[in-house]
């Protein structure tokens, strides 16, 4: 989460409208439940890693 600190709320509201004008309201919604699945498919694939990584040491 470091780097939503670093942009802060006026940057954040900028990639908002950004992605509002991209890709419509409509898609939206759609656009976030994807980036949710991927995140939480890459967070799954690292603590697979790491705990790979334990049990050969």
């Amino acid at each position: 989460m470091g780097i939503l600190r670093d942009i802060g709320a006026p940057g954040l509201i900028i990639i908002i409208l950004g992605a509002l004008l991209i890709f419509g309201p409509k898609r939206l919604p759609e656009l976030g439940q994807s980036i949710g699945k991927m995140l939480s498919e890459f967070k799954t694939a690292i603590n697979g890693i790491d705990k790979e990584k334990e049990e050969n040491k």
